[in-house]
């Protein structure tokens, strides 16, 4: 896939009317991992399923009617298929949650396309785009319909790995609302099967106003990656470092090939 196609893919999401984004560093999450651009090999199919929970987080919803983060499981599976060795098509179905205020919920779902150079983990050198489309609870969001579009940009440096994710969430209320919310990893291969990173997930608010540190969101992820029985295993301890994120999550990933 040639840069030129990439950009035209990025450029898709903006012909309709752009927007914002409802993150927030004390808001329940579905999916807190950085992409590095592998993709499901033609007409494999694969589920990946996320999971986290928040041992000490806020007793305050991210908005009036929303998910209390304290002690809020949230978990949802992710089906993949490999359309083409370029193009990977992905639905997460359905979202559910068990919090304190809700109890147990079902938030929503999101579908996804998946565009990144072939073979990226051969590459010294490799990037993408995914564009996620959500369907969302009142609970889960202020806004019925949101989306996500991110960019993917990384380097295989011998076993050690660099990927950013410079994402912009979009809520459809104008393009200068758009809210960057990066996501970043740094990752060490020390043998085949056990690889040991630091993540970092931050929300710095509407691109046209960025937020102060202090109420941005930032947390860092110590992550630990490990294949078993063919089955990919990342398990993380976030730690949020401002007054705007939860201070402590924990996240669990397993996924595996279908067939």
């Amino acid at each position: 896939m040639s840069i030129r196609t990439l950009c035209l893919l990025l450029a898709l999401p903006l012909f309709p009317v752009i927007a914002s984004a409802q993150t927030d560093g004390n808001r329940v999450t579905d999916e807190i991992q950085v992409y590095d651009a592998h993709l499901a090999g033609p007409g494999i199919f694969n589920l990946t399923w996320h999971q986290n929970f928040t041992p000490k987080g806020s007793n305050v919803p991210g908005f009036p009617g929303g998910l209390i983060s304290n002690h809020a499981y949230v978990g949802v599976p992710e089906w993949a298929y490999g359309v083409t060795e370029w193009w990977e098509l992905g639905l997460y179905m359905p979202i559910y949650s068990f919090t304190k205020n809700h109890g147990s919920s079902l938030n929503g779902f999101k579908i996804r396309t998946l565009f990144a150079v072939p073979k990226a983990d051969k590459r010294r050198f490799f990037y993408g785009a995914n564009f996620e489309f959500s369907f969302n609870a009142k609970q889960w969001d202020t806004k019925r319909f949101t989306s996500e579009i991110r960019p993917i940009v990384g380097w295989h440096l011998g076993d050690t790995d660099i990927i950013v994710n410079p994402i912009l969430d979009n809520s459809y209320i104008g393009v200068k609302n758009l809210d960057l919310a990066p996501a970043e990893r740094l990752a060490h291969r020390f043998t085949p099967n056990w690889t040991l990173g630091l993540e970092e997930y931050g929300d710095y608010g509407p691109v046209h106003s960025l937020k102060t540190f202090h109420n941005q969101a930032h947390q860092f992820y110590f992550i630990a990656d490990r294949r078993v029985k063919g089955i990919d295993v990342e398990a993380g301890v976030g730690i949020g470092v401002t007054a705007s994120t939860d201070k402590l999550r924990v996240k669990l990933i397993l996924s595996r090939d279908l067939n």
